[in-house]
């Protein structure tokens, strides 16, 4: 149903805490694969995908051009982008495959942003409040995790047309953006 893209740079655990997150949708049926993106030379996060059952993918680029060379392996009509140590509540399956399904039958492509949440235990300070305030006024971050049709995603250019990961959110607009309630927590 959709292939997920994670650009590592080189943050092994980070990456595990993400892929050990996605089993349960591969149970489910929803994740059909899922791509590693790292700098070449890199043979923890080779060893990682490789024993986690995904494709590893070495890159030398941007972290955007990363996500493009990434999705362009990827097979699934969608795709979902995920930074390594981004971390899904309990809902995302279900909330993804509805979001789907609601795009799917409209015919209006829309992209589903997951946001980040700060984790329930981490101490919060100004600088939590200050980014929350800053996504209020300017939106999403390029760093969120976003959900989109991959053929919407080639209409747009991708990441790399974008040239940056805020690019491909303001080529989306506002109106072609749909928050999604699941959280994504940063490890």
């Amino acid at each position: 149903m959709l292939s997920v893209v994670i650009p590592t740079e080189g943050e092994e655990r980070s990456a595990v805490a993400t892929l050990t997150a996605l089993v349960s949708g591969v149970a489910a049926g929803v994740v059909s694969d899922v791509i590693l993106v790292d700098r070449p030379g890199s043979s923890e996060i080779e060893r990682v995908a490789d024993v986690a059952g995904c494709r590893f993918m070495a890159f030398a680029g941007s972290r955007a051009a990363a996500m493009a060379a990434g999705a362009a392996q990827t097979k699934s009509e969608w795709l979902l982008f995920l930074q390594a140590g981004a971390i899904p509540d309990s809902g995302w399956i279900d909330e993804s495959a509805q979001f789907i399904k609601v795009v799917s039958d409209a015919g209006r492509p829309r992209a589903g942003i997951f946001r980040y949440a700060p984790s329930p235990y981490a101490d919060t300070g100004w600088r939590d409040r200050v980014r929350a305030l800053t996504r209020l006024i300017a939106g999403p971050r390029g760093d969120e995790g976003v959900l989109i049709a991959r053929r919407h995603y080639d209409q747009l250019g991708g990441y790399a047309a974008a040239g940056s990961e805020t690019g491909l959110l303001r080529r989306l607009g506002r109106s072609a953006r749909a928050e999604l309630r699941s959280r994504l927590v940063r490890l």
